[in-house]
């Protein structure tokens, strides 16, 4: 901020005087023009002499007096110059300008208001000096009335609109104002004038940090160091500028400089620790939050941040203290994202209760909020609450479809089923184990239980059934099979005690099953063979009949998927193809064929990209599938990549042992070589 200071008092004064009839003796004019001359070549002494005899001579004359006066103020003898001022005006009362000159004295003495005061008088005395309003203005800045300086400042420069000063220090009250894009606007302006003379840059760069603008804060902040690296101020906001742009070494080594000027600048240990832990020097962030808090022990953010460091870290115990803290000192405005972090963390801990607690918490503030909703019904499903649990799995699942919560939602139907399973109430756990199976779980145990509801309510061919399918699912569970044993010699015993006819039946009961198991097996078989003949026989619509016929028989059947892709495929129907070869890798991730069938109708279909994945996951599942670095090849050269191409062209050769397709690709690898050259 540059304060004009005019002292125009006597300068103005003396104008004022000038033409005027002058009717003192000649005696005291002649020691008038002598003090002059003295002043001048600024022997004030002799200049002070001179009008003190002038003033022997004529002892009210108010030019005399005015021009003591301001000898007075030049060489700082500013109480008697305000003293002759003060009588100047007992003189001549309506002579405004007297009190511009006494504003200027109280200014230097660092007495603003009374500054004020007198610059004031000019404005009501004379509202032409629009000069007045800059010295008006100067002396609101001082006073930290930016509203009033800002105000002042403007009316100035509505006359002077080139005054460089006062331009200047208008963009400086923008900024004390926090009014930045103002100050912005004003330093843009001048800097566009002459950037060679321009000095403000400190100011220039906070305004454009506080903008946000950080590329040109950057820009103007490293030409402010650079003329002045002692100015902490200028170090700090280019700091905080680069890590705003994610410059995050040059920011540390700002910092840097900073601390090293000022190592108790403590007030700036939480961006410095944020930016740590951003560049994950997680210790060394936590020891510049400690000392942050150590100074601002109050300061709910840091708490927050260290706690964030110490989750990163897995530190959990240390993350929920600290997240307490800092909700503690937040007391009615608590922060709802840290509420639910800390309910995350006790959700983590197991410590159920507290975690229930918080995400009611921030409910509270987030109703409709889906994660949150979502956390909070795995509470209530780990607690043993299922129904709570289910009723929000299925709020959610209203709301929009989601693969979580509904794996989620078939766990809980299967835990609540075995709930009221072991509380005897099967109708119940048969509704709930029903209801995980029409939501297509994997979990063998819904199809075990409900096999045990079914069996307690008599309903033995369902509860035949669902063990059997229970034992398909997880047939290392020996407790099944146990069980299903139970259930078989049970039902075929009389009502006397178990006899050896009833452990034949049983064996009889699950030789059956194997029986209809192999007759199972042939009809898959058949349809097969069927479906291959006529896919020879290029009777491709039958050829899908047959295949899809033994799909329902063996739904996950990796090889009969790839059948019918490569049926749709020789169709030119790459929808299907690409759907049913999709299905094939679904159910078996391992499969290579799958894969590169998959990549060569994206091949087909000009997608490079997807097809090129397919041939490099086909090489990583088997490194020897030869074809794959062909088809690889030619996805490469078709994309313009010669050096892949020619790459995967000599991998081939060392694969493959078809010799005319050997000679082709000879031929290309030659015509790419030669392309290069």
């Amino acid at each position: 901020m540059k304060i004009n200071k005019a002292l125009l008092g006597s300068i103005l004064l003396t104008l004022a005087f000038t033409g005027t009839a002058y009717a003192v003796s000649p005696e005291a004019n002649y020691l008038y023009q002598q003090a002059c001359s003295a002043e001048y070549k600024e022997d004030y002494t002799t200049a002070v002499d001179k009008l003190n005899e002038a003033l022997g001579i004529v002892p009210n004359d108010v030019m005399i007096l005015t021009k003591l006066a301001g000898v007075y103020s030049e060489i700082g003898e500013y109480e008697k110059a305000l003293e002759i001022y003060s009588k100047v005006l007992t003189l001549k009362p309506s002579d405004g300008y007297i009190y511009v000159s006494i504003g200027s004295i109280y200014e230097n003495l660092g007495k603003y208001k009374e500054a004020l005061g007198a610059y004031t008088k000019v404005t009501e005395m004379c509202p032409e000096y629009i000069y007045n309003y800059l010295n008006i203005a100067n002396v609101d800045y001082q006073l930290r009335d930016y509203k009033g300086a800002i105000e002042n400042y403007n009316k100035f420069l509505a006359t002077y609109s080139q005054h460089k000063e006062a331009r200047e220090n208008l963009a400086a009250s923008y900024v004390s104002n926090g009014d930045y894009a103002s100050a912005v606007n004003e330093y843009d302006a001048l800097y566009a004038k002459n950037p060679v003379a321009f000095k403000e840059y400190v100011n220039y760069g906070a305004a454009l940090y506080q903008t946000k603008n950080y590329e040109k804060a950057v820009e103007i902040l490293e030409k402010a160091v650079d003329l002045d690296p002692d100015n902490i101020s200028a170090h700090i906001n280019l700091a905080s500028s680069y890590q705003e742009l994610g410059k995050d070494e040059q920011a540390l080594a700002q910092y840097d400089i900073v601390f090293r000027q000022q190592p108790d600048l403590n007030v700036l240990r939480l961006d410095y620790g944020n930016l740590l832990a951003d560049m994950g020097k997680n210790e060394a962030a936590i020891a510049n939050y400690k000392m942050y808090i150590a100074k601002y022990p109050d300061d709910a953010r840091a708490y927050q941040n260290i706690g964030v460091v110490y989750r990163k870290m897995n530190r959990i115990d240390d993350t929920i203290q600290n997240y307490e803290k800092a909700l503690k000192l937040q007391k009615n405005d608590r922060n709802t994202e840290l509420i639910e972090d800390l309910a995350e963390c006790y959700h983590l801990k197991k410590d159920y209760p507290n975690a229930i607690k918080y995400y009611n918490e921030a409910l509270v503030n987030k109703p409709g909020d889906y994660t949150i909703r979502f956390n909070k019904a795995l509470v209530l499903h780990a607690t043993g609450n299922y129904s709570d649990a289910i009723g929000m799995y299925k709020e959610l699942l209203q709301e929009k479809d989601n693969a979580n919560v509904q794996k989620n939602l078939t766990a809980a139907y299967v835990a609540q089923g075995d709930t009221f399973l072991k509380a005897h109430n099967y109708s119940l756990a048969i509704e709930m184990f029903e209801k995980s199976i029409e939501a297509n779980t994997q979990d063998s145990y819904a199809y075990y239980g409900l096999a045990k509801a079914y069996a307690e309510c008599d309903m033995n061919d369902k509860a035949t059934e669902m063990f059997e399918k229970a034992i398909a699912m997880s047939p290392d569970k020996t407790l099944y099979s146990e069980e299903f044993a139970k259930f078989i010699a049970k039902t075929n015993k009389s009502n006397a005690q178990q006899s050896e006819g009833a452990i034949q039946d049983v064996v009889l009961s699950l030789d059956s099953v194997k029986a209809a198991e192999a007759q199972e097996n042939k009809q898959y078989q058949d349809l097969i063979l069927l479906g291959d003949n006529n896919y020879k026989d290029k009777n491709y619509d039958v050829s899908i009949k047959n295949y899809q016929d033994a799909l329902k028989i063996k739904p996950a059947d990796e090889v009969t998927l790839l059948k019918l892709g490569n049926v749709y495929k020789l169709k030119n129907d790459n929808k299907n193809a690409i759907s049913y070869y999709k299905k094939s890798i679904v159910v078996n991730p391992n499969y290579a064929d799958g894969w590169f069938n998959l990549g060569l109708v994206y091949a087909a279909d000009k997608n490079n990209n997807k097809a090129k994945e397919c041939f490099h996951r086909v090489i990583s599942l088997n490194p020897n599938y030869g074809y794959a670095y062909y088809a690889l090849a030619l996805a490469y050269e078709q994309d313009g990549n010669k050096s892949e191409a020619l790459n995967n062209y000599k991998i081939f050769l060392t694969q493959n042992k078809d010799e005319a397709t050997a000679k082709t690709v000879q031929t290309k690898i030659e015509e790419l070589e030669k392309s290069d050259k």
